[in-house]
């Protein structure tokens, strides 16, 4: 059983990583755009820790025209935001990752087929505070996840700061994608090197190109719509 998860896990990585360089250029193209976007990450951004679990950061700051940072910094867009991350997650894939979306979770699948769950969340937690935002979905389990991460305190996050800008006339937000606590199967199975050169390579590249994406403020329709527009 836990060869056929390996086998399916690795296989979906690869089709994955295909893909990934074969839509990239088209989806990172942000002629034309609003906003500015710079890649901040530090050059450690993923970590091991001894029991081996991931923690891995990627940060971007995000310069705008201060009219549309007001519009956009409210409880309504930071859900919309959410969504985006998975929209994104999508179109770079062609279609070979779909997010399934359930009451009390959402399932990271190959080809929208629930069998082929790579991740599983439970549902999104938000914090909104005057100059911070925060959502976050914790881990429960999936094809990528060992045993021992299953139903844990891992969780995926997205992070956004307002924060002070030279020009009056423009904002800035520092946005920090994160993935905390994660026990990857592939690092349990195989050892950290095939992990830290496949699955985390390919999680670091998504994230960049959905940070980089940010540039244009195409900000994706709520699924759920917990949030009406205006709050």
């Amino acid at each position: 059983m836990i060869g056929k998860r390996l086998a399916r896990a690795g296989g979906a990585l690869l089709a994955l990583l295909v893909v990934l360089f074969a839509n990239a250029r088209r989806l990172l193209n942000t002629d034309g755009s609003l906003a500015r976007t710079t890649i901040s990450s530090a050059d450690e951004h993923t970590t091991t820790n001894a029991e081996g679990a991931v923690t891995s950061t990627q940060e971007a700051d995000i310069d705008l025209p201060e009219d549309a940072l007001h519009q956009l910094w409210n409880a309504h867009s930071l859900e919309r935001l959410a969504r985006t991350y998975w929209r994104f997650l999508t179109r770079i894939t062609l279609g070979a990752i779909q997010v399934r979306y359930r009451e009390d979770g959402r399932d990271i699948c190959l080809f929208g087929f629930a069998p082929l769950s790579l991740l599983t969340f439970r549902a999104p937690e938000y914090e909104l505070e005057q100059d911070h935002g925060i959502v976050r979905w914790r881990i429960d389990k999936g094809l990528l996840v060992s045993r021992r991460g299953h139903g844990g305190d891992g969780f995926l996050e997205i992070d956004v700061r307002r924060c002070p800008s030279d020009d009056p006339a423009r904002g800035r937000l520092h946005v920090e994608v994160e993935v905390a606590n994660f026990y990857p199967a592939i690092a349990s199975s195989f050892g950290r090197w095939i992990y830290a050169n496949t699955q985390s390579r390919i999680h670091v590249i998504v994230t960049h190109g959905f940070l980089r994406s940010l540039a244009r403020l195409d900000l994706a329709r709520s699924r759920v719509g917990r949030f009406p527009a205006g709050t």
